[in-house]
């Protein structure tokens, strides 16, 4: 289930920056998650994260590192 956040902020400021986002075709709303995803991402431990994604039926995509070189473990 998600929640509605509701954040005060400086009318004219609010009216330029939807201006600008509207130019790169983006959105405050739209703009925002991004930046709360990032917030939780580094906030909440992994183990956490985890949990609720199983509990929640979503697949938290679990970022590895590419080196470019296949999978064989071998020496470079």
């Amino acid at each position: 289930m998600k929640k509605t956040i509701t954040v005060s902020y400086e009318d004219e400021k609010l009216t330029a920056l939807k201006m600008y986002l509207e130019q790169k075709n983006q959105t405050v709303e739209g703009e925002l998650e991004k930046l709360l995803e990032g917030l939780y991402v580094k906030t909440v431990p992994v183990g956490v994260r985890e949990f609720l994604s199983m509990r929640l039926g979503t697949a938290e995509k679990k970022k590895k590192p590419s080196s470019g070189v296949g999978d064989g473990g071998g020496s470079p």
